[in-house]
C-alpha cells in the first residue's frame, strides 16, 4: 500500500488568473470554502474563491520506516481568482456605539448611528461601515452602488479598510464598471497603510502576470507584510515561496514554520502540509501523534485530501493504530469529494462482507449520502 503524500504546495500560486467573481485565495483544490464570518471580525474574511486542481503523482510502496514523499511539482491547471470581500472591516481603537451594535447584530442601529456620524463628523470609519451594511444588505436593502459610493468616500477619507473593499468592489464589477487599474492602486495604497489582506491580494496580482507584469520578488515582500501581520492565507502562500525558493531563497525550516503558523489559525490546507512535516521530522521534529491528530482536524473540517492521508495512515497502521474500518470510512468520504483511491479501493474490496457494510455505514453518517455505492 502506497504511503500518504503532501499536497503541492505551488497550486493555484503561478498560473493565470482570469475574471473578478471571488476575493484571491490560495486555497488549493481539496480546501472546502470558509462560511462567511460572524460580524464581529474586524477584517474582512475570506470569501468562497474557486479551487484549483491538483494532480497528485504516483507514490512508492511504503514500508514500515518510509517517510512522507512530495507529492506534486507541477503546477495546477486552475487558478485562483479576484473578489470582492462579503465584509468590510471596522476599525476603531476606541470603544465604539457604532461597532458595537454592528458586532451584537443590531444593523439598523448601526446604520442610524453611522449615517449620522458620516454626514455630521465626517468619519471615514462610519462611512466604511455605511458600505459594509449597503453591500451586504444588513439592516437596510442591498445596493452595491450606494456601497461602492460609501467606500469611495472613506477611502478619499484615507481609511484602509475602505479602500480594500472599494477595490474588491473594482476587480468583481459590483457598484459599478470593473477597473483593475483603480484596484491595483487602491490594494496598494490599502497595503501601504498596514492592511494585511490588501497587501495579500495584490501579492496575488504580481503573480498572475495579467493585471500587472509578473513579479515575484515583490509578490514575496507583499505576503510577508500579510503573514508578519498574522494573516493566515498569507502565511501558507509564503510557505510555498519558501518551500519552493520562489521569489525568496528555498528555505524549508521558514516554510514549517510558517505552516506551523497558519495551522494555528486554522487554516485547513497549512494543517495538513504541517502535519504531513510532523510526520517526516522535516524543518521540525518528528512527531508522528501530533501529526494524525492534526489530519483527524482537518479531515472532520472536510478537507478531502486530509481524508485521504488519514485513511493511508489508519489502513497502513502507520504513525497510529491500524483501524481498517475508520481508515476506509475517510476513504469512501474523500472519494464522494472526487479525491479517489484505486488501492484504497482494493483494500476495501478485501474486507469482509460484514466490515464492509460497517466502512459504508460509517461513511454514510459523515456525508449523509450511499458512500459505498460508488465501490460496487
Amino acid at each position: 500500500m502506497k504511503l500518504l503524500r503532501p499536497i503541492s504546495l505551488l497550486a493555484g500560486l503561478l498560473m493565470t488568473m482570469t475574471g473578478a467573481t471571488a476575493q484571491i485565495s490560495l486555497t488549493p483544490p481539496a480546501a472546502q470554502p470558509p462560511a462567511s464570518p460572524p460580524p464581529a471580525k474586524k477584517e474582512a474574511p475570506k470569501p468562497k474563491a474557486p479551487t484549483a486542481a491538483k494532480k497528485p503523482a504516483a507514490t512508492p510502496t511504503p514500508t514500515p520506516s518510509a517517510p512522507l514523499k512530495p507529492a506534486v511539482t507541477t503546477r495546477p491547471a486552475a487558478t485562483p481568482v479576484p473578489s470582492p470581500s462579503p465584509t468590510a472591516a471596522f476599525e476603531d481603537p476606541n470603544v465604539d456605539l457604532v461597532y458595537g451594535a454592528y458586532q451584537r447584530g443590531l444593523y439598523k442601529t448601526a446604520f442610524d448611528l453611522a449615517t449620522t456620524r458620516a454626514q455630521y463628523n465626517g468619519d471615514a470609519k462610519a462611512m466604511t461601515m455605511l458600505g459594509e451594511l449597503y453591500a451586504n444588505g444588513l439592516g437596510i436593502k442591498r445596493d452595491y452602488a450606494k456601497a461602492a459610493n460609501w467606500y469611495q468616500r472613506a477611502a478619499d477619507a484615507g481609511d484602509r479598510e475602505g479602500m480594500f473593499a472599494l477595490a474588491m468592489m473594482r476587480l468583481s464589477g459590483r457598484g459599478g464598471a470593473t477597473n483593475r487599474e483603480q484596484a491595483v492602486k487602491l490594494l496598494a495604497s490599502a497595503a501601504k497603510l498596514g492592511n494585511p489582506k490588501a497587501a495579500y491580494n495584490l501579492a496575488l496580482l504580481y503573480l498572475d502576470g495579467n493585471t500587472l507584469p509578473q513579479d515575484l520578488r515583490r509578490a514575496a515582500e507583499l505576503l510577508r507584510a500579510a503573514a508578519d501581520a498574522g494573516n493566515p492565507e498569507a502565511q501558507y502562500a509564503l510557505a510555498t515561496f519558501y518551500k519552493e525558493g520562489t521569489g525568496v531563497p528555498k528555505d524549508i525550516d521558514k516554510a514549517v514554520r510558517l505552516l506551523q503558523a497558519a495551522s494555528l489559525a486554522d487554516n485547513v490546507d497549512a494543517e495538513v502540509e504541517y502535519a504531513i512535516a510532523l510526520f517526516n521530522g522535516t524543518g521540525t521534529p518528528k512527531n508522528q501523534a501530533a501529526a494524525v491528530a492534526l489530519l483527524r482536524k482537518a479531515a472532520r473540517q472536510n478537507s478531502p485530501i486530509a481524508q485521504n492521508r488519514l485513511a493511508r495512515v489508519l489502513v497502513s497502521g502507520q504513525g497510529a493504530p491500524m483501524d481498517k474500518i475508520e481508515g476506509l470510512k475517510w476513504h469512501l468520504v474523500a472519494k464522494t469529494a472526487g479525491k479517489g483511491d484505486p488501492e484504497l479501493d482494493e483494500r476495501l474490496s478485501e474486507l469482509s462482507p460484514e466490515d464492509r457494510a460497517k466502512v459504508q455505514e460509517a461513511a454514510k453518517k459523515w456525508t449523509g449520502t450511499t458512500a459505498g455505492t460508488a465501490n460496487k
